[in-house]
């Protein structure tokens, strides 16, 4: 007697989020995480310095082009002090952009061999990210340390700007990382969010240069806002509220981008 094979139309069923699952291989996560960073330095001759070489040349060009040449004032605060948060939050940025943003197309023959929640991937390339944003915060208190600039007792706040930087990128990056499954043309706008976004964000810029006619559209880009708030955290600089205008869609873009993510979930083995 054979059996009946019922195959189940979810289509219309509400999508549910199952975020409890994902905590469940939280062990995944760190497995995973760890994996990543052997591979990326273990296997180089300089190991672990080549993310201080990367976040010191940074500073070193930085601080010659707009600190020296273009000589932007930006108060009492060293000009490289005052960049070196901002340079910290895009690169995480752009980290979790590229990485996990790419997270389901770097791991195709695995998601086709065991089954896990998909959501592990592009979560734990964001803690791997994390893993660089600490490299690059010790070159940050070396710098501090050099030109004898104390920090804001605020900084007792940086893990909840670690927080919203994180929320930031992966409300893009999910949406990326599910989309570029189906259509692999979409990465071709990683490149243009990561040079053209560099160029409208207070990276490298004080917000105060912005003419008040134009401040409405860097309240609307929350990564100025999370950078406005890293630079609070350290150097008890204005910031004002307004910059919320940014982070409410961006969390209503992140929600979003869970759902969808789900949405696509099921159909991520035929489609990678």
């Amino acid at each position: 007697m054979s059996e009946k094979i019922i195959i189940e139309n979810t289509r219309n069923k509400p999508i549910r989020l199952k975020l409890k699952q994902v905590w469940e291989y939280r062990a995944l996560i760190k497995a995973f995480a760890i994996r990543d960073i052997k591979t990326q330095y273990v296997q180089t001759k300089l190991g672990i310095l080549w993310s201080f070489i990367q976040a010191f040349t940074a500073a070193i060009i930085v601080n010659f082009f707009f600190g020296y040449l273009m000589k932007i004032d930006t108060g009492d605060i060293p000009y490289i002090i005052f960049a070196f948060p901002g340079l910290i939050a895009w690169y995480y940025f752009t980290y979790m952009i590229f990485h996990s943003g790419t997270s389901l197309l770097q791991s195709q023959n695995l998601i086709k061999k065991i089954y896990f929640p998909k959501l592990v991937l592009p979560f734990y390339k964001s803690f791997v990210g994390l893993f660089e944003l600490f490299s690059w915060s010790i070159i940050f208190i070396g710098l501090c340390m050099f030109y004898q600039f104390s920090v804001s007792i605020n900084t007792i706040f940086i893990p909840i700007a670690v927080l919203l930087n994180m929320i930031v990128g992966l409300s893009i990056a999910l949406w990326l990382s599910a989309i570029t499954v189906r259509y692999r043309d979409a990465l071709m706008i990683i490149p243009f969010l990561v040079g053209f976004g560099i160029f409208v964000t207070p990276v490298f810029f004080t917000s105060t240069m912005i003419p008040e006619a134009y401040s409405f559209f860097i309240y609307l880009n929350p990564m100025a806002g999370v950078i406005a708030f890293y630079r609070w955290c350290l150097f008890n600089s204005d910031f004002t509220f307004y910059y919320l205008l940014g982070f409410i869609p961006t969390l209503i873009f992140f929600i979003g981008g869970l759902f969808y993510f789900r949405r696509v979930e099921a159909l991520m083995v035929d489609l990678v």
